[in-house]
This record gives C-alpha cells, sequence and structure tokens, in this order.
C-alpha cells in the first residue's frame, strides 16, 4: 500500500502515530473540498457547510458508535481537552487523578488551571512492565480520594504506547460520581471505538492519526447530561439562549474546515481496504519487532505482547546509549524517521506500524539498532 500514500520514498516512516499520513485519495478528496470552497465561500460556508459538516459528522458518529448530536468537530485532541477543562468549574483543593504516562500537553494544560484554579494535580505512578488490566486498576484507583472530582487519562498513551483499560475506570468513576476525561488522540483507527461501551463522560480523538484523515481533524464527544456544561474556546455567532452543545461549537469564526469534511473519505478508504485486516497484521509487526528488538538486547518489553496492552504501535526499550546520537544517527545515516527518547529515566524507540510498513522496511530499522547500539550504549 505504499503508493497509496504521499510519504517521501526516500525515507522510512515508523512515526504515524505523531503526525499521521494521509493517504493519496483521502488527501486528493480534501483538496477538492478546499477548491470548492474557494470557488464560492460564501456559498459554501453561508448556505452548504452546516448541512455538510452535520453528513460528515453522522459518518463520523456511526463509526464511533453514538449518536452525531455527541460529536464535535475539533482541530485536534488537545484542543478537545481544552475544551472541556475550559468549561468546568473547580475549587481550591479539589482533585484531579491522572498518571504518569500522559501526554505533555494535557500535562501542561492541568498545570495551568491547577495554577489559576487551585485545582490538586494527583499524578499516580504506574510502573512498567505492566502486567493485567485488573492490577492496572486497582493501583490506579488507589489515588482515588473523596476530593477526587476529575481523572483525566489516556485510551493509548503517548510515551509508553500502551492502551488503558478505561472502560472499567470509567464505569468505577460514574459509580463514585467523577467526571472521566479520556484522552483518546491516538485510539480512533488502531483499534475498534465504541464511546458507548467505554462509557467515558467526555472523550476526545484525533482523525488525522490512525484515521489518515488530514491535519486538522478531531472530536469531541460529551455525554448528553454534561452538554450543557460545555463552552467552546471561541465564543461566536452559535452562542445564543436557545443554543445546543453543537451550535455553540460549531461555528466559531471563518476557518476552513475541509478537513472536518474529508473525515467520511477516509473511513471510507479504511473500509475499502479492509482495515480490521491491516491493523491485525500492523499488531503482528509491533509483536514481532518488540520481540526480536528485547531478543538483542535483553530487555524485557513493557507489557505482554498482545492485543490487550498494544495495537499498531510499540514502546520498546532500549539500553543506557547516547541517546541524541542515537536518534541523529537514525535519521541522517539510515533516513528513518522513529521517536528515540527517554521517558522515566530509560530510553526507548516508539515505532509505528502501519499499512504501508513492509518486512524490508522492518529489517532495515532492526539493522540499523544493531549496528548503532554497539558503538553508542554506554
Amino acid at each position: 500500500m505504499k503508493d497509496l500514500f504521499l510519504l517521501d520514498p526516500n525515507i522510512l516512516f515508523f512515526n504515524h502515530g505523531s503526525f499521521g499520513a494521509c493517504p493519496r485519495p483521502v488527501f486528493e478528496t480534501y483538496q477538492n473540498i478546499q477548491r470548492d470552497l474557494e470557488s464560492n465561500p460564501v456559498d459554501f460556508l453561508g448556505r452548504r457547510q452546516e448541512s455538510m459538516i452535520a453528513a460528515a459528522r453522522e459518518k463520523l458518529a456511526a463509526y464511533l458508535n453514538t449518536g452525531e448530536e455527541n460529536l464535535l468537530f475539533v482541530s485536534n485532541a488537545t484542543t478537545g481537552m481544552n475544551t472541556v477543562a475550559g468549561s468546568l468549574t473547580f475549587e481550591p483543593g479539589d482533585e484531579l487523578l491522572t498518571t504518569n504516562h500522559e501526554y505533555g500537553a494535557v500535562d501542561r494544560m492541568w498545570e495551568y488551571i491547577s495554577r489559576h484554579t487551585g485545582l490538586r494535580i494527583v499524578r499516580q505512578e504506574m510502573p512498567v512492565p505492566v502486567t493485567t488490566h485488573e492490577e492496572f486498576v486497582e493501583r490506579f484507583w488507589q489515588g482515588v480520594t473523596p476530593r477526587t472530582r476529575i481523572i483525566s487519562i489516556s485510551h493509548v498513551t503517548s510515551p509508553t504506547a500502551l492502551t488503558f483499560p478505561i472502560e472499567e475506570i470509567c464505569r468505577r468513576a460514574r459509580e463514585a460520581g467523577i467526571y472521566t476525561i479520556i484522552d483518546g488522540a491516538h485510539a480512533p483507527g488502531q483499534m475498534p471505538i465504541d464511546l458507548e461501551a467505554i462509557g467515558a463522560d467526555f472523550y476526545t480523538g484525533n482523525c488525522h492519526k490512525w484515521m489518515c484523515a488530514p491535519k486538522g481533524a478531531g472530536f469531541l464527544y460529551v455525554r448528553p447530561e454534561y452538554q450543557h456544561l460545555i463552552d467552546p474556546l471561541v465564543i461566536g455567532h452559535g452562542w445564543v439562549d436557545d443554543s445546543t452543545f453543537i451550535s455553540r461549537g460549531q461555528w466559531q469564526g471563518t476557518r476552513d474546515t475541509s478537513a472536518y469534511l474529508a473525515v467520511p473519505a477516509a473511513i471510507e478508504f479504511m473500509e475499502s481496504h479492509d482495515w480490521a485486516s491491516v491493523q491485525q497484521r500492523c499488531h503482528q509487526q509491533a509483536v514481532a519487532f518488540t520481540q526480536r528488538l528485547c531478543d538483542y538486547t535483553g530487555l524485557q518489553p513493557f507489557s505482554p505482547l498482545t492485543n490487550e496492552w498494544f495495537s499498531q504501535m510499540v514502546a520498546v526499550p532500549l539500553p543506557d546509549c547516547d541517546q541524541p546520537e542515537l536518534a541523529r544517527r537514525i535519521w541522517e545515516d539510515y533516513h528513518i524517521v522513529v521517536p528515540v527518547y527517554p521517558w522515566n529515566n530509560q530510553n526507548r524507540v516508539r515505532v509505528s506500524f502501519q499499512a504501508y510498513n513492509t518486512q524490508e522496511d522492518i529489517d532495515q530499522l532492526f539493522t540499523a539498532f544493531t549496528e548503532l547500539l554497539p558503538v553508542l550504549t554506554v
């Protein structure tokens, strides 16, 4: 499937997780929408856009198994998280429970809110390797206190690529009267998402990552009973007395909504290429590569090698080494795009496997590590 993507053929791309990569037919649809917009902006924005966005939202809602009235398009998951966090009110001493695996921008968002409201951040340490979902939930729940108002947690983490058992966490939180805000930036497109089954109060995700939509397409889901709490980050024409969750947040001034409108094309692309089989194949590649590299280094994987803990993206431990030099040379000497970074005082590589990655690509990635680690290990 390499020819279906626009990636530079002179690089090996194992970092789909950072910003995604848009397939050629989806990108062409996106550009056609932009041309349509520019051919008659008044007609597009003033007359047709609302119904087109509604149709795109309906397609996305079906993909995520929820009602279209529960979904709002946003530019990315960070925007979705900020929309929820900025809408809720806190008293000094209220607590937020999260983990030490969260995305940096989300951590900074909560730190900003903490400084301005007195919200106390409880960052529960979740050590690796993880074992079972049951043990994970029990350890995480030890961070809950009578002052816990919100749980903010990733579905699939950015630094460790682990899939957290959010359904059980959401269930317990609902029983305890605690809001759940799920950062689903990496989940849609990597695995089936059933928002009704997950049971989160707020769930935000990206379409431009694993769903392969254009950059600038994400969504925010809010349970019906909490939609009245949510204010848009930008107040515009939709803010009226009888406004709804959708009408308040959908129109926030003039913007190019082509990425939103191309989401159905991304969903159709996945459907036409049997994406469940793609996900399964990529997961098998992730398992095989993790085992291969860990056998080489003698290090233990961060989780059992099952789809319970990861899908198409996996973080693999690396030995003590000159990490900045390793990252530089993987790119400059081998033209491989893959993030190598420290987390929790240990080096790791986070490898994303997507439809365009071949076994030959994977072999070259493994060779790069076997050639570089012996000369860069401390």
